[in-house]
């Protein structure tokens, strides 16, 4: 069955069939053309032979009007029609007794084209007459017929030997295509650094090739970030695992008392807590990713959620000697949840990462009319560019040690980014000897109104 189908979408079928249609529709035309015009032409030919006969006609009968009797004049008309065998001509009395008549009575009428006039007689005649002339058309119509077939015949023949020429020609022309799709049969999973040479192929190949490429390009990346991500998915898991089997097998090596077990499921609880907590970020991020909206309350003020946020880092700033300052404020309908989970990652990325002594900001703007944005400055080390583009990527860390990783498994900044998808907005992120500012925007459907447009430059201290 798939095969007909094949055949039936082949590009190089369905170009010979619409070459090989054209191709009769244009010669079908030439030739109808021809065949008309030669047509026309016959017609205006027999016309003008008959007015020119005419003509010859009455001239002669007024010529010989001293010929008295009918032998006279039948004479006459005979010498006139000598060697024309196609025509015949019939002269009559007004009381239409025939004065001559030379017709061929087995002449189809259809073949037959007639010119009536009247004629002057001699006046023993009865003076006033009719004459009529016969033209036998059978002839030009045999040479109509025959031009008929010969340039129908013509017209198929030229057609088949077009088409043929056509198919070559398309076969030829779709080589590129073939050629393409055998180099892109030998690509695979393993050869994805391999890419499609557009050198010397036709101008509407070469766009398509380019855009092959590109695609292997992004298939590239997203295969290598697969296997990292998999690779950080095996090793962020198999640390808490390892640690729990470990403690597992040294807690049965031996007898333990009550406290010394009690001991090791506490330590046991930390790390199984540290998987789940994973697990569920991984969860959060997989329904982030499949479009999941995000569910908006009431317009609120963003300061006043960032403040609430920072009141739970009391204990954390003032163990790491930092201090929060709440920069502007906008009203927006927002996942409050959401939005309080994002502002968390950010302040708990600055306090890992900032200068002791030095100032938090938490900077809320209104981009435009639309969106909002929140970002979080902290006086830290710059982080170098080449890591900028890859901060909110899955388990993506600038320390490759992977220092404090039993607190941080590399995923808040990626929630970051998630979260700002799922209110329309993006993340970005900027690092400089003045420090590092990561902030995300929020679209804001109900401020479409111009309401609370402009942003509020108060400042509020948290600690």
């Amino acid at each position: 069955m798939s095969a007909p189908a094949n055949a039936a979408t082949s590009l190089r079928a369905r170009l010979s069939r619409q070459f090989a249609l054209q191709t009769l529709l244009g010669l079908s035309l030439v030739c109808g053309a021809v065949y008309l015009v030669i047509a026309l032409t016959l017609a205006g030919r027999q016309d003008d032979m008959l007015l020119k006969k005419r003509t010859a006609v009455e001239r002669l009968l007024k010529e010989g009007q001293e010929v008295h009797d009918i032998p006279g004049i039948k004479h006459l008309m005979s010498d006139f029609l000598a060697g024309h065998d196609d025509l015949s001509l019939v002269v009559r009395q007004q009381n239409h007794a025939a004065v001559f008549e030379k017709d061929n009575p087995k002449r189809l009428e259809s073949m037959s084209k007639r010119l009536s006039f009247p004629v002057q007689l001699p006046q023993e005649l009865g003076g006033a007459g009719q004459a009529e002339l016969i033209y036998d058309v059978s002839k030009d119509e045999s040479l109509l017929s025959r031009l008929w077939w010969t340039l129908l015949t013509a017209a198929l023949v030229g057609t088949f030997a077009v088409s043929a020429t056509g198919f070559v020609l398309v076969k030829r022309g779709l080589a590129p295509l073939n050629a393409l799709a055998r180099r892109t049969s030998e690509l695979d999973a393993s050869r994805l650094d391999q890419r499609l040479d557009a050198t010397g192929q036709p101008e509407e190949v070469q766009s398509l090739l380019l855009q092959f490429n590109a695609l292997l390009d992004r298939l590239q990346m997203a295969y290598q970030q697969m296997e990292a991500f998999n690779a950080d998915v095996a090793h962020e898991l198999n640390n808490p695992l390892s640690i729990l089997i470990g403690s597992c097998e040294v807690a049965l090596r031996r007898p333990r008392t009550a406290a010394e077990l009690h001991d090791t499921l506490a330590s046991n609880l930390e790390e199984l807590r540290r998987i789940a907590t994973i697990v569920a970020d991984m969860l959060f991020l997989s329904h982030a990713e499949r479009g999941t909206p995000a569910r908006r309350s009431l317009p609120m003020s963003l300061a006043d959620l960032a403040a609430e946020v920072a009141d739970y880092y009391d204990v954390v700033l003032e163990e790491a000697d930092l201090r929060v300052e709440i920069l502007g404020d906008a009203r927006a309908a927002v996942d409050t949840g959401l939005v309080r989970r994002a502002v968390s990652n950010l302040l708990s990325n600055a306090c890992r990462y900032a200068t002791p002594g030095s100032l938090i900001e938490v900077r809320i703007a209104r981009s435009d009319v639309r969106h909002v944005s929140i970002g979080v400055h902290n006086d830290g080390p710059a982080i170098l560019a080449e890591h900028l583009p890859r901060l909110f990527d899955r388990f993506y860390r600038v320390d490759p040690s992977r220092t404090n990783a039993d607190r941080n498994h590399g995923l808040g900044l990626s929630i970051v980014a998630a979260i700002a998808r799922m209110h329309g907005g993006t993340a970005t992120a900027t690092s400089s000897e003045n420090g590092t500012y990561i902030c995300f925007t929020l679209e804001d459907p109900g401020a479409s109104d111009g309401k609370d447009a402009a942003t509020s430059r108060t400042s509020r201290r948290v600690s």
